[in-house]
């Protein structure tokens, strides 16, 4: 154990320099495995609501703890960056001509945004603690592409808890928080778990247009229109396609109905995440134009780009279909003919159900 004054001082300037390079919250969490975390994710994995995405269950390992991952971890830093929306995430729901993006993905790349101030803080990290005597440190950074339990470990460093949608809430930032994680081997004092708050509201469960919640604090991505029109790579499911609406990558429903995003500011978002005007509120026969390169263009620098165009349109498909513009009828039998079979058969949906429209 190092010098506790000298690590203390420490602490207080990393949450400084935190701040400084835009985020919202930090706390300190212990690397070791967190028993009932553990078994949540266990339970969840057996029960298959992971869906398709065979990557959480085959790092499960990995995943259950830090130094699961990383044996020499002693903290886990876990970090949050604000992207509070400005206005209702939910106002278009009734626009159907055009399409809903979720709020996450309507500006930069979270991914690239986040890690580069990770990185910075890191490296900030490392120096001070050399400067400061402690020698030299390892450290880790990550966000969301790696075998790391964020939302855990955030209710374990104090930045909230995770409601009964599943995702972290913050007293100060509600639902609107991109998280992180820098592993080190530096051994904080860890800060007091967060306490959930969510007491008899039920919000969110009543929001989900799939009933995605079996049960409070469990989410079967097999329902959730977040998987459906990112992680899942076939047709969607008919019993879905209805309730999808016009959200055409993500959904904020759970997120925005929860009331402490009252508490929320839009002032604490960084500029990075600022909508885009042309995702904002895009048109879906604009979208529906898109080939492959066109794709391309328009989602650089944005999380869409890796669902690849063929998804994309897939989705905008069937917002289309659920849409019944008379107006988008053409775009749709043209895209029967769609060399991706996916496309071929959602524009085949798409153009039944303007019709019966």
């Amino acid at each position: 154990m190092v010098n506790a004054p000298d690590i203390n001082g420490l602490r207080a300037d990393l949450e400084a320099e935190a701040l400084r390079l835009g985020f919202a919250a930090l706390g300190i969490a212990p690397a070791a495995e967190d028993a009932r975390a553990a078994g949540r994710l266990a339970d969840w994995l057996a029960g298959g609501n992971h869906g398709a995405m065979g990557w959480m269950a085959d790092r499960e390992h990995h995943r259950r703890s830090p130094q699961g991952l990383w044996p020499d971890a002693r903290s886990v830093i876990a970090l949050g960056m604000s992207y509070a929306p400005a206005g209702d995430p939910l106002a278009l729901a009734n626009a159907g001509e055009r399409a809903r993006i979720s709020t996450y993905a309507q500006g930069a790349d979270y991914h690239d945004v986040v890690k580069k101030a990770e990185k910075a803080l890191a490296r900030w990290l490392v120096e001070q603690a050399k400067k400061r005597g402690l020698g030299d440190i390892g450290v880790k950074v990550f966000v969301d592409t790696a075998p790391v339990m964020e939302k855990p470990l955030g209710m374990a460093a104090g930045l909230g808890w995770q409601g009964k949608h599943t995702n972290l809430v913050s007293r100060s930032h509600g639902s609107w928080l991109f998280l992180g994680a820098i592993y080190t081997t530096l051994d904080f004092a860890p800060d007091a778990p967060g306490r959930d708050r969510c007491g008899n509201c039920h919000a969110c469960q009543d929001a989900c247009p799939t009933q995605a919640f079996p049960a409070p604090y469990r989410l079967d991505a097999r329902r959730c229109i977040s998987y459906l029109t990112i992680e899942h790579k076939g047709p969607i499911p008919e019993e879905f396609r209805r309730a999808m609406g016009n959200r055409i990558y993500g959904c904020d429903d759970c997120l925005a109905v929860c009331p402490w995003n009252k508490f929320a500011s839009e002032a604490q978002r960084l500029r990075a995440f600022l909508p885009r005007a042309e995702l904002a509120a895009p048109r879906l026969a604009e979208l529906l134009a898109l080939d492959d390169a066109g794709f391309r263009r328009l989602f650089s620098g944005s999380p869409i780009k890796r669902i690849g165009r063929n998804s994309f349109i897939r989705n905008c498909l069937i917002a289309a279909g659920n849409s019944g513009d008379q107006a988008l009828l053409a775009q749709a039998q043209a895209l029967q003919a769609d060399p991706d079979p996916v496309v071929a058969e959602a524009a085949t949906w798409a153009a039944r159900q303007i019709m019966q429209a």
